[in-house]
C-alpha cells in the first residue's frame, strides 16, 4: 500500500468517525450536556488529525485537486503547513467544507460552489461574533430604538 493510500484511507477512516459522532451529537438537544461533549470530542479529534495531501482532500470533498489548490488559494480551505507546491490543509476547515458542499450539493447547486462556500464560511464567522449574538438577542426581545429613515433632502 502506498503512502497516500494509507493516509487517505486514515483520513477517510477520521471523517467517518466524526460523521458518526456529529449526528449522535446533533440528535440530542441543543441545552444537553451530551451534545456538548460529543462536539468538543469532534474537535478535539479533528485538531489532532494529520494534514491533508491536497489529492486526498479532493477525494473527500468530490471536487478536483486543481480546485482543491484554488480553494486553499483563496482561503476556502486552510493550509496547514508547506508552500506550493508541497502544501497541506487543515483538517478541521476541509471537514467544515465538507458539510457546506454536500448541502449545497443536496440543493441541486452545482456551479459557483466556490463563491457560495466562502459566503457561508463568511457568514458563520458573523454570527459566532459576541457582540452580535447580543445584538440579535436584544431585538428578539423587542429592545432598543427603531430608526426610520427620513425623506431625503
Amino acid at each position: 500500500m502506498t503512502a497516500v493510500m494509507e493516509e487517505t484511507r486514515q483520513a477517510r477512516a477520521v471523517m467517518d468517525r466524526v460523521e458518526a459522532v456529529e449526528e449522535v451529537a446533533l440528535s440530542f438537544p441543543e441545552q444537553d450536556e451530551r451534545r456538548s461533549k460529543l462536539l468538543a470530542a469532534v474537535r478535539s479529534d479533528l485538531a489532532g488529525a494529520r494534514p491533508l495531501r491536497p489529492r486526498i482532500a479532493a477525494e473527500l470533498l468530490g471536487l478536483s485537486e486543481k480546485t482543491v489548490r484554488a480553494w486553499a488559494a483563496e482561503g476556502v480551505l486552510l493550509v496547514a503547513s508547506g508552500s506550493s507546491p508541497r502544501i497541506l490543509l487543515d483538517v478541521a476547515r476541509v471537514h467544515e467544507v465538507l458539510h457546506l458542499v454536500r448541502e449545497l450539493r443536496a440543493a441541486g447547486q452545482t456551479r459557483g460552489l466556490l463563491d457560495e462556500v466562502h459566503r457561508r464560511l463568511v457568514d458563520a464567522t458573523w454570527l459566532e461574533r459576541r457582540d452580535l449574538a447580543q445584538s440579535l438577542e436584544q431585538m428578539r426581545r423587542g429592545e432598543g430604538i427603531v430608526r426610520v429613515a427620513g425623506p431625503s433632502a
